[in-house]
């Protein structure tokens, strides 16, 4: 009686452990999806003194992660290693996408994702589902991820980097700061585009845009609703100081206190996986060149930016409803010409 209650108290812990993302890799060199063997005894060589790039691939945007991660290593000299997040069941159409293409020349590895561990800290919303996609929240567990590296960059699957990676990672992060992003208010181009499609500047630039702060929990912190805020899509982590600080413990908590209190939400300008981070990094960010994060150019169907701008643009970001891969869509041709058809035929654009 006792050996089955041991062995029921076995299976219960095991059971009920909280669950965290998934540690499976997967290199160009090794197709076995599952390592038996610890992540950080697997140390690929290519990582080593490679520029880490972190981005996610959902099966119905891998599109898009394809063209920002030949953007990418198009435009540079220097070695990059593609951390490429995604769900199970998308790890061999990724797989496939790259090594059937001019990608499987790139240095990667497909690092599965465990969407359980946002269980009772998301709910279901329906004004902006796309916002609520289990690889929307990578960015808060990055140390829980097998990156070999303690500097890395994260980009979102919607982006062009028409400028070298390298001058991106070699911004120097401010002493106690965990990360750098691009300040909401360095870019007056950014404010006329905002106006531009029939919003104020405040709603997509400062805090109040972000939280909602007739609830006491937001007032309670103190931040000034006018206060410049960030996108999250672009940044540029101190992994040894983001766990030092016990940043994704912190994300969780705000997480949690969403869930329950709804202080935030997808309607709102930056859907919610931006408010946490915009509590979390209040004050504690180093910003980088505004030029390295040039957004909206998913906000509307219409508005455009000057060409002589995008020119000088180091990056550009389709945050908004209007992705390049769907139509309609502004400035479609800079994202094409570093679009890579699937070879397998299950991503393909929309176009009139």
């Amino acid at each position: 009686m006792l050996l089955v209650l041991m062995v029921f108290l076995l299976l219960y812990n095991r059971l009920m452990r909280p669950p965290v993302p998934r540690r499976y890799t997967s290199s160009k060199k090794d197709h076995v999806h599952g390592s038996k063997n610890h992540p950080e005894d697997d140390i690929d060589p290519e990582e080593i003194g490679s520029i880490p790039v972190v981005i996610c691939a959902s099966e119905e945007r891998l599109g898009g992660a394809m063209a920002t991660i030949n953007s990418v290593q198009s435009n540079t000299k220097a070695s990059v290693f593609f951390y490429i997040i995604t769900l199970r069941d998308s790890i061999k159409p990724v797989r496939q996408y790259i090594e059937n293409t001019k990608l499987k020349k790139i240095k990667y590895k497909i690092l599965e994702f465990n969407p359980m561990v946002l269980r009772g800290k998301v709910k279901p919303e329906s004004s902006r589902p796309d916002l609520l996609r289990p690889l929307n929240f990578v960015r808060f567990y990055l140390p829980l991820l097998a990156i070999k590296h303690n500097k890395i960059i994260y980009l979102d699957d919607d982006i062009i980097v028409q400028g070298d990676i390298k001058e991106l990672y070699q911004i120097k992060l401010e002493p106690g700061h965990a990360a750098a992003f691009a300040s909401d208010c360095d870019l007056p181009s950014s404010h006329e585009m905002v106006r531009s499609v029939g919003m104020q500047p405040a709603s997509q630039t400062t805090y109040m845009g972000f939280l909602d702060y007739r609830k006491q929990e937001v007032r309670e912190l103190g931040i000034n609703p006018t206060k410049c805020s960030f996108n999250p899509g672009v940044f540029v982590a101190d992994i040894a100081e983001w766990k030092r600080q016990k940043i994704t413990k912190q994300l969780e908590k705000w997480m949690i206190e969403n869930f329950k209190g709804n202080l935030y939400s997808s309607a709102m300008a930056g859907g919610v996986a931006t408010p946490p981070m915009l509590i979390v990094f209040n004050d504690k960010y180093t910003t980088i060149d505004p030029l390295w994060h040039v957004r909206h150019l998913g906000w509307s169907p219409d508005a455009r930016y000057a060409e002589s701008f995008l020119q000088r643009a180091h990056l550009l970001h389709w945050n908004g409803r209007f992705k390049p891969w769907d139509f309609p869509c502004v400035h479609i041709d800079r994202w094409e010409k570093w679009f890579i058809p699937d070879p397998s035929g299950r991503f393909s654009l929309i176009r009139p």
